[in-house]
């Protein structure tokens, strides 16, 4: 078997995602798709130096006149491969936390740190980077391959509805941007918001992103030495400084609420008694430290995905009104309608009203398809690793389009530091999965 990977082409592509990774490309919009470019200067210039990429590696490319997205094509043939990537990144939370300014690429101990080194730039230039050796072993292409560049999927994945509007799809494909060896099912995401009455003496700001499970949650009290005495009571980790009283917990993805402890719902634990409101006494009552929303929905779980996972990602009050964010991800055979309709029935009763945020539907991809059997062959043969294909919590690209599964970047038994302070990407792992890719991209495109 072939090893595509060249020491030069290691040097060129670590340059690369440099400079890409020096680029901001948060949503800085909140999505407004009236203007141009509709989710900010740096996505769109993402974008452009992502293309620019590809036209240097041989590619034709094409960007979308609004600036949604781009796409770079290769070879020709009855069937198209897609490689589905996105460029924006989400936020770089607490600076405090950062060994190294996020957006600057920096290298220490043979890991490269910097915003989007995970997710999902660095898995980016390793499928460009692939296709370049590939490229560049003469193989002969007997399909076109399609590398399609996404603005927008830390968000609402309002880029791939315009693709989807305009373009066609590709008969199969992967997303560089799930866990070795592959995904081939994902749960549906559901993210909704909660709005209710305000309170003339409680101000609340806490989380980020529904789908980030915040570790802070900041709370004003006129009398901390109350508050103190019940969260010492309830053994909730805080910090005291002058009114101000932190409540702390542990940051992970939404996906994997289980492994984190979220800060708010701790918050709304210590607070039901001691200052009620609507928005509090929901979530302390309603959700609580539950991950699995058993105490909302009964016990909801298939054999495929595993249960539901529940996320309260964010909690306004102001003195007008109130917002609440959950961030569900539902199992593959559940009705999202289900979950719904009893949502609605227990957020009435607290005086809470209902906004559905957003929906996107679960991904499955059948373990003996031909896509599947091929992609996890290539990981073996690369690897030695028998693991077998996954399903997963997480909402990535693949469920975008049909015949698509979540193909690495990261391996098993690795730190997922995506969404984090610090995140960084191992260098072996990075030419590693460059490597899995460029086999990947032979045997479904020239083979």
């Amino acid at each position: 078997m072939t090893d595509y990977i060249t020491e030069a082409l290691k040097s060129e592509s670590l340059r690369t995602l440099k400079k890409l990774i020096a680029i901001p490309s948060v949503n800085m919009t909140n999505g407004n798709e009236r203007a141009f470019p509709p989710f900010g200067k740096a996505i769109d210039q993402a974008l452009k130096q992502t293309l620019n990429i590809c036209e240097k590696m041989g590619m034709d490319t094409f960007y979308d006149p609004e600036g949604f997205y781009g796409f770079a094509e290769y070879g020709e043939g009855d069937e198209t491969i897609g490689v589905l990537c996105h460029l924006d990144v989400v936020p770089e939370g607490d600076l405090d936390k950062w060994e190294s300014n996020p957006f600057d690429a920096v290298e220490r101990d043979g890991v490269l740190y910097g915003r989007g080194t995970q997710d999902d730039k660095g898995p980016t230039i390793a499928a460009l980077y692939a296709f370049k050796a590939v490229m560049d072993s003469e193989e002969v292409f007997n399909k076109k391959i399609r590398f399609i560049f996404g603005t927008d999927e830390e968000t609402l994945w309002r880029c791939m509805k315009m693709y989807e509007a305009h373009e066609d799809f590709p008969d199969r494909g992967f997303v560089p941007d799930g866990t070795f060896p592959l995904t081939y099912a994902e749960k549906a995401l559901l993210q909704v918001k909660l709005t209710g009455p305000g309170a003339k003496k409680m101000s609340i700001e806490c989380g980020t992103s529904p789908n980030v499970v915040p570790d802070r949650a900041e709370y004003i009290c006129e009398n901390t030495e109350q508050l103190s005495a019940i969260f010492d009571k309830m053994e909730i980790p805080y910090t005291v400084e002058g009114k101000k009283m932190t409540v702390l917990g542990r940051s992970v993805h939404a996906s994997q609420a289980q492994d984190g402890k979220n800060a708010i719902a701790l918050l709304a634990k210590g607070l039901v008694g001691f200052q009620p409101h609507p928005a509090i006494s929901f979530i302390g009552e309603k959700i609580g430290m539950e991950t699995n929303g058993e105490t909302l929905f009964g016990k909801v779980e298939d054999e495929i995905t595993g249960e539901l996972t529940l996320n309260v990602g964010t909690l306004t009050i102001t003195d007008t009104y109130s917002e609440i964010t959950l961030d569900m991800r539902i199992p593959h055979s559940h009705d999202k309608e289900a979950i719904a309709d009893k949502l609605k029935k227990v957020t009435q009763v607290y005086g809470l009203d209902y906004m559905e945020y957003d929906y996107l539907p679960s991904l499955y991809v059948p373990l003996e398809s031909d896509l599947v059997q091929t992609l996890w062959n290539v990981y073996k043969d690369k690897t030695g690793d028998d693991s077998e294909p996954v399903t997963s919590g997480g909402a990535t690209y693949a469920r975008s389009m049909p015949n698509m599964v979540a193909f690495g970047a990261h391996f098993p038994g690795s730190e997922s530091l995506a969404h984090q302070e610090n995140e960084g990407i191992k260098l072996d792992e990075f030419y590693k999965s460059m490597d899995i890719y460029a086999e990947a991209i032979v045997r479904l495109c020239c083979r």
